[in-house]
């Protein structure tokens, strides 16, 4: 039987450390047929950013994320006439009319929302009750009908702090029913950029398999057998720690560790699970400190033999949106860390690898089934499948997520090598 952390790295998590040496879609949208809005979310108390806050029109299924400095940029069809909503994780949602939004400059401040003691109602005390009925109401909770989503998908390479990869793309992805185990999600890229520097990356070039299908893949609502199996319950200790806001929705948080006496690569983390109907609402989980020594095999999958690397951390987060009585994926995001040292080498190379995606629209109604050939496959490099930046304004009208400061000053940088070199 496979260990729950080796079918993450065995079908999805695939870094290959290479020995050195070794056409872009028509956007679909008018500018002219869209409103844009930009600005930053911060904490109405501290005034400090927050991080990878949710951004949504009211009533429909169109949204994107913050990045990690707060900053958002939504675009909206005009005929759209529905509320923008902000929200995140402990913090009370709000609602501005599309009239009172400015173009650029808005500051929307959320305020913390904390539950008291007097307010909280635990109607299952056993953890585990809690994440058995999370599993049996998957069916009743998520959609039942397939679903096309757009995306918005990017992937960041650093080697010692400095960024030598960032690949983005626009997704779309054909999403199966939450009741229908047998039918997987399928993904194709629509349009895709890059800019990397192969030559600083030492003597081996970093290479990260599957990309695009990983926010699928770490999908525990439709896949929860990566990691909540029968076997779940005998190699981790859970404890419910107390109720949080998401969404306005009261959740449950339950924590898991992985046991001291478990020899494997697994998990610590927490699940924010809806009170109310017991749907995972979020899920944030990382290999455990008792895991990451055996993890090295799990997710490096090719390096040179006399090369050591040890994995430093990974972590996952996913996030659903419910629309309605329905719940569906909204956001994902990854990180893998790992060090590199050769024999006789003094001074080792540490990686980090990161990747987010946040799902930008959903139709129920139009629906095509992605052809193998089209569909995106675990054993692609994400890197190799698209172009070099090119047009700034190369997205068009899609909704992405706004890079951070250091992602863009890499790209500018990234892009003026390119430019030398042609």
């Amino acid at each position: 039987m496979r260990t729950q952390a080796g079918k993450l790295g065995k079908w999805v998590i695939g870094v290959l450390l290479i020995l050195a040496g070794n056409n872009s879609i028509s956007v679909w949208a008018a500018r002219d047929s869209i409103a844009v809005y930009q600005g930053k979310i911060i904490d109405a108390d501290s005034r400090l950013p927050i991080m990878y806050a949710s951004i949504f029109v009211e009533g429909t299924n169109i949204g994107t994320v913050a990045n990690a400095e707060g900053e958002f940029m939504l675009k909206v069809p005009l005929n759209n006439g529905g509320r923008i909503g902000f929200s995140h994780l402990g913090y009370k949602t709000i609602f501005i009319p599309r009239n009172e939004m400015k173009a650029s400059g808005n500051v929307i401040a959320l305020k913390p929302e904390i539950v008291s003691l007097q307010e909280i109602i635990v109607r299952v005390e056993d953890p585990e009750l809690i994440i058995r009925g999370a599993l049996a109401n998957i069916s009743k909770n998520y959609s039942r009908k397939p679903a096309m989503i757009n995306g918005f998908y990017r992937e960041t390479i650093q080697q010692n702090r400095r960024y030598v990869s960032v690949a983005e793309a626009v997704l779309e992805a054909y999403k199966s029913p939450y009741n229908n185990y047998f039918l997987n999600d399928k993904v194709r890229v629509l349009i895709g950029r890059k800019s990397q520097d192969v030559k600083k990356m030492d003597t081996v070039v970093v290479k990260f398999q599957g990309g695009p299908v990983l926010p699928f893949f770490i999908d525990i609502a439709k896949n929860p057998e990566n990691i909540i199996n029968e076997s779940f319950f005998n190699q981790y200790t859970l404890k419910l720690t107390g109720q949080v806001s998401l969404d306005d929705i009261r959740c449950y948080v339950v924590e898991f560790k992985q046991r001291k006496d478990v020899n494997q690569p697994l998990y610590e983390g927490k699940f924010y699970i809806d009170v109310n109907n017991l749907a995972i609402a979020a899920a944030e989980f990382s290999v455990s400190e008792y895991g990451l020594p055996y993890a090295t095999s799990t997710y490096i999958k090719k390096k040179p033999a006399t090369m050591k690397v040890d994995i430093l951390r990974a972590n996952y987060y996913v996030k659903y949106n419910k629309t309605g009585d329905v719940w569906q994926l909204a956001y994902t995001r990854s990180e893998l860390a790992f060090k590199c040292k050769w024999p006789k080498k003094l001074f080792s190379s540490n990686y980090i690898i990161s990747t987010e995606m946040a799902v930008t629209d959903l139709d129920y109604n139009n629906i095509e089934k992605i052809k193998m050939a089209e569909a995106f496959k675990s054993s692609e490099i994400f890197s190799d499948r698209v172009e070099d930046f090119r047009n700034d304004d190369f997205w068009g009208d899609y909704n992405i997520i706004v890079p951070e400061e250091s992602v863009l000053s890499a790209i500018k940088k990234l892009n003026r090598k390119l430019m030398r070199q042609q």
